[in-house]
């Protein structure tokens, strides 16, 4: 596969992928922009196989964060559910994935959690979270002469993709800080109280640091962790220490596989289950089956590096020096469950209408956020499985699946 060109959102970016590119792609903008896709989308699906004979094709980006679906791919756990599971397809960038996923490219992908309202809502595309891909799992990470977040100030930060919830931590961060947000080309004068936010893949984030191109990120694993081995950035907080448990990337269905194909859809959601279940009792393996020693080569990570982030758990340094702030939270840099939570829904709609975006955002302020959680989210096949597995307490879920969200900056 070609190499993926990374997005810039600076009007005077001379990358690969310009604004428009970003605009067209991402599925910011009107139902109009995205009919083209969705009409290749379908013509596809019309294509392929019917029924639960759809073989499983995984769209991925090289972080943590698709863990479920490689680990379920690597065990053949697709297979014991009766499916054919072809080769999971590396991306660089979230807009690409996105691109692949409504033109019928892939059918199972990990996305950004706010990023499926943007697809759902914004470009009206039909799809479904049917499950959560992990908690936490991210960090914002700067340059070795950083020591607070108001030495950000006058500096350029890289985010992801605008609808991530790495974007809307880090401007809540931010702005209890007392610094505002701007995005400004290059050469733009950026003030002493402002941070410039540029939008990175997160393949390219720690050499952009290392180049002191920007003074930091905010990214999924092992991106952070690689900086720390590396020696070019530090960790300054935790994305979990922020908003307890939350969710980043969460699998992510079309609409027309879950109503034509449900059993389909289910087998999909049992496989990634039973890949959490045996990732939260198997870290190091884990680690090794993701690592590039790995005969499947899913991700350029070495072992050290993925080992950094799933398999220690000390945080004694990182708690004397302040990085973690709540340390009766016990959290893990990151875990795994699969329940999609609704308040976590709620409270993040909520969050995405206060967080500076580009593109249209006029959707956006028309939702409602209990809509969002009942429509956007589908809890049928999750549901099941975790029944199937042991029931809540095995992911040590409340039994009633229902939970209130903690956000403490």
């Amino acid at each position: 596969m070609n190499k993926a060109p990374h997005i810039c959102l600076a009007s005077d970016c001379d990358c690969g992928m310009t604004r428009r590119d970003f605009l067209r792609v991402s599925a910011l903008g009107t139902a109009s922009v995205a009919a083209p896709l969705l009409f290749a989308g379908d013509a596809m699906a019309q294509q392929g196989p019917k029924g639960d004979d759809q073989p499983v094709k995984i769209g991925y980006l090289p972080i943590t964060d698709a863990t479920p679906l490689l680990v379920a791919h690597g065990r053949k756990l697709f297979e014991a559910e009766g499916l054919q599971a072809e080769a999971p397809r590396l991306f660089r960038s979230w807009a690409q994935i996105i691109e692949a996923f409504v033109s019928g490219q892939v059918n199972v992908i990990h996305l950004l959690s706010p990023a499926t309202m943007s697809v759902r809502y914004g470009a009206k595309f039909p799809a479904k979270v049917v499950a959560w891909n992990h908690i936490n799992g991210s960090a914002l990470t700067v340059a070795k002469d950083i020591n607070s977040v108001a030495d950000l100030g006058g500096r350029s930060v890289a985010i992801p993709f605008w609808y991530s919830i790495h974007n809307v931590l880090l401007q809540q961060i931010l702005a209890r800080n007392g610094l505002s947000v701007v995005s400004k080309g290059r050469d733009g004068s950026i003030g002493p109280k402002e941070v410039n936010l540029v939008v990175l893949a997160p393949a390219e984030m720690v050499s952009a640091l290392a180049s002191k191109s920007i003074a930091g990120f905010i990214v999924a694993e092992p991106f952070n962790a690689l900086a720390e081995t590396n020696g070019v950035g530090k960790v300054l907080r935790f994305s979990g220490d922020v908003w307890k448990n939350h969710a980043c990337c969460v699998t992510f269905l079309s609409e027309r596989d879950i109503s034509t194909r449900p059993e389909w859809a289910q087998r999909v959601t049992n496989a990634i289950v039973k890949a959490q279940l045996w990732t939260r009792s198997n870290q190091l393996d884990t680690a090794r089956l993701l690592s590039n020693g790995d005969s499947h080569k899913y991700t350029p990570h070495a072992l050290q590096v993925l080992s950094k982030v799933l398999t220690v758990t000390d945080y004694a340094e990182y708690e004397k020096t302040g990085i973690i702030v709540h340390k009766d939270w016990n959290q893990r840099r990151i875990d795994f469950q699969p329940y999609p939570f609704a308040s976590y829904t709620e409270q993040m709609v909520r969050a995405l209408q206060k967080t500076r975006l580009e593109g249209d955002t006029g959707f956006l302020q028309k939702l409602d956020p209990a809509f969002v959680a009942r429509d956007l989210v589908d809890d049928r096949f999750v549901r099941k499985a975790i029944t199937a597995v042991g029931g809540p307490q095995a992911f040590g879920l409340p039994a009633n699946l229902m939970r209130t969200e903690t956000l403490a900056i």
